[in-house]
């Protein structure tokens, strides 16, 4: 599948951590989830959730800390720099432990030295357009951009997020479309420059865009999954014009 480098995940990791490290009962004291992208984004709705949960189970403190920047390179370095106890955990989507690696020159953290705990979830990405946009269909929107090269604009959550990546497969897909990048610094200001008419489309997760296309906020031409999505059943799914198309996260 084209876009199978695309599928997101969330995943806890520590690096360095093994059992032999923490010689006294798990755990004893606060215990901090790094966010390394802003407060807004599924990723961080889905840790503070998690962070409840946790607390909850383990009757510590679990606190989720957010430290943005540098396509999430700032906060996967925290995590990295942090004694490997497991008291402090990186929570991420893929781009601070995978896809950063192959696009920049050098990273302040080694990305193959957090081990992984466990997938949390997963969940499509959307294609969601301003109304403005004037597109009723993914086809409409191609056929748009192929004849206006450059005339359209997509937002994104920042450079090499799954946001960025999917726009640029959708690109590549559709036929060497020109269209903007507009990249932005999470995918919540990203979603209230494109309902404002700023930027004409965007790749976001559906739990996060749900309530703005059911308000009719933006309009959804296509989600990421292999096939149609139950809680949009009247959304087709990208593949089924573009077969391949792969975009979670």
């Amino acid at each position: 599948k084209a876009g199978i480098l695309l599928t997101s995940l969330f995943a806890f990791a520590i690096p360095g951590y093994s059992p032999s490290s923490s010689a006294q009962e798990f755990p004893s004291r606060v215990i901090k989830i790094v966010d390394p992208f802003p407060p807004g984004s599924q990723l961080d709705a889905v840790a503070r959730i998690l962070a409840e949960r946790l607390q909850a189970r383990w009757g510590q403190p679990v606190l989720v800390e957010n430290r943005a920047g540098a396509g999430g390179n700032i906060g996967a370095e925290q995590a990295f720099r942090a004694s490997p106890d497991g008291y402090t955990l990186l929570m991420t989507s893929p781009a601070p432990l995978v896809i950063n690696k192959v696009l920049y020159a050098k990273l302040a953290y080694d990305p193959d030295a957090f081990v992984p705990i466990s997938l949390v979830s997963m969940s499509p990405n959307v294609l969601i357009v301003a109304p403005k946009a004037g597109a009723e269909s993914l086809q409409q929107l191609i056929a748009f951009a192929r004849a206006n090269p450059d005339r359209l604009n997509y937002a994104s959550s920042g450079i090499g997020t799954t946001s960025h990546l999917s726009s640029e497969l959708l690109k590549s897909m559709g036929g060497g479309l020109k269209i903007v990048h507009v990249p932005y610094k999470g995918v919540a200001p990203a979603t209230m420059d494109q309902i404002a008419g700023r930027v004409d489309t965007l790749f976001a997760g559906l739990g996060i865009s749900l309530s703005n296309i059911r308000a009719g906020s933006v309009r959804a031409l296509g989600v990421g999954s292999e096939k149609r999505n139950p809680v949009l059943p009247e959304v087709p799914a990208i593949a089924e014009a573009l077969p391949g198309f792969l975009s979670m996260v």
